[in-house]
């Protein structure tokens, strides 16, 4: 990922765990479990399949955000605990009776040490390893992570301060199971994976968009050079937390131009009507440069290729994500080579200069073929990924697109989802967010 000039941000490095985590939603209602509590719990998977790997996400409200009174906006739930006490405790209730292999919680009150020992207590006793990043210039609020320490072992564990308008903050996590995944007479594998937790800044208005893209960019080159200092094989990358945003807003879009998919769609079969609308190659000998030009900008009104839409493409023509293709760096350098005026988006008089009546498409080419060189090695055609099994949201109203009136542990839904490991080819390795 590029930073834009001027950016400021901090890389540091952590002694623990974090997480977040993606979601599926269960089909086959019989393989959910509800317990006394009355929540779902989504161990009923993995203890089918010991092997399965269930994740939890949840906006749990800061108490600091939570207004009483919509008349009286400086009423908050934080200056009364008879109020927020109960309510944390029933959220630990809950989040205990799913009892998810990785628990990921965002506006988590990290400025109140009564609730940070409620969290600590509870899920430490019963075997949670957590690690808790707080936002900068001490907003009060910030992520907890919760990894089950009789599954997982955290390799490390990394923190993004964005130092934004927004104070936002991430969490990296590079974990590994502690059980192999296979057994055969050559090795044992053991299943490992990528997580970022983060909670990105609200969209108050259209000017933000640049912001929340911004965070997104950092995210990513964090991840790729993570991956790239440490030579990791190919892992499932888990984006996890709460984006403040729709499937119709940029930042899910840029995060599928760039191979992500939504285990939650996976789950309940949802598509992207942009991103099944193209088919076909964009090659000189098939299609017109009108056409080219038309693909490349693809749900984009106005007569222009943005940055989001010229990634999706690529995507959709498999010249960029890893193993094979372009990687982030190479895409950014190929973009900046082709927006000739620096404005942000392409012309078709640019298009025509630099992409079509020029060697671009070669080079294009040059770095696609340098990218899948001695990619075909025994290891990474042992690459162990995930499959999504199953996904729910609670309370289960909201599937349905309702909000219940008596409930109150938040004003956002929690997401559960079970994962399966998968041995797959390396062409097959997927990002989930």
């Amino acid at each position: 990922m590029v930073v834009p000039a001027g950016s400021k941000f901090n890389l540091r490095r952590g002694n623990g765990s974090s997480h977040s985590v993606i979601n599926d939603y269960n089909n086959d209602r019989g393989l959910s479990r509800i317990n006394k509590s009355g929540y779902f719990s989504s161990m009923a998977e993995v203890d089918r399949d010991p092997s399965c790997v269930s994740f939890t996400t949840f906006n749990i409200l800061a108490p600091i955000y939570k207004r009483l009174d919509p008349r009286n906006q400086g009423l908050r739930e934080s200056g009364f605990r008879s109020f927020w006490f109960p309510r944390n405790e029933k959220i630990l209730d809950c989040l205990l009776a799913k009892s998810s292999s990785i628990m990921c919680l965002q506006e988590f009150w990290v400025g109140n040490e009564e609730l940070v020992h409620m969290y600590e207590e509870r899920l430490g006793d019963a075997g949670y390893h957590l690690f808790k990043l707080a936002r900068t210039n001490n907003r009060g609020d910030g992520l907890l992570t919760a990894i089950h320490k009789e599954y997982f072992s955290v390799v490390n564990y990394r923190e993004l301060l964005f130092n934004d308008c927004g104070d936002r903050v991430a969490q990296l996590l590079h974990v590994q199971s502690l059980a192999p995944f296979l057994q055969n007479q050559k090795s044992n594998f053991h299943q490992e994976f990528l997580i970022v937790n983060t909670h990105l800044l609200f969209p108050h208005d259209s000017s933000l968009s640049i912001v929340r893209l911004h965070q997104v960019y950092q995210i990513l080159q964090y991840v790729e050079l993570y991956q790239r200092e440490n030579r990791l094989k190919l892992m499932p990358i888990i984006l996890c937390g709460d984006w403040n945003g729709s499937k119709r807003g940029h930042v899910y879009k840029f995060l599928r131009s760039q191979g992500f998919v939504s285990s939650y769609d996976i789950a309940n079969q949802y598509t992207d009507s942009y991103a099944d609308s193209h088919k076909f190659q964009l090659r000189k000998a098939s299609l017109s440069e009108d056409d080219a030009f038309a693909f490349l900008k693809g749900d984009n009104y106005a007569d222009s290729v943005t940055y989001s839409s010229f990634s999706e493409a690529l995507r959709q023509l498999q010249l960029i994500g890893v193993p094979y293709g372009l990687c982030f760096q190479q895409l950014q350098d190929l973009w900046n080579q082709a927006d000739v005026d620096g404005d942000g988006v392409i012309d078709f008089e640019e298009f025509k200069q630099k992409i079509w009546n020029s060697t671009c498409q070669e080079h294009v080419l040059e770095n696609f073929n340098g990218c899948t060189e001695d990619t075909n090695t025994e290891e990474e055609q042992e690459a162990i990924g995930f499959k999504v099994k199953s996904a729910m949201l609670f309370p289960s109203e909201v599937e349905k697109g309702l909000w219940p009136e008596d409930y109150s542990l938040s004003d956002h839904a929690m997401l559960t989802v079970v994962f399966s490991p998968a041995k797959m080819s390396c062409s097959r390795v997927t990002k989930f967010s």
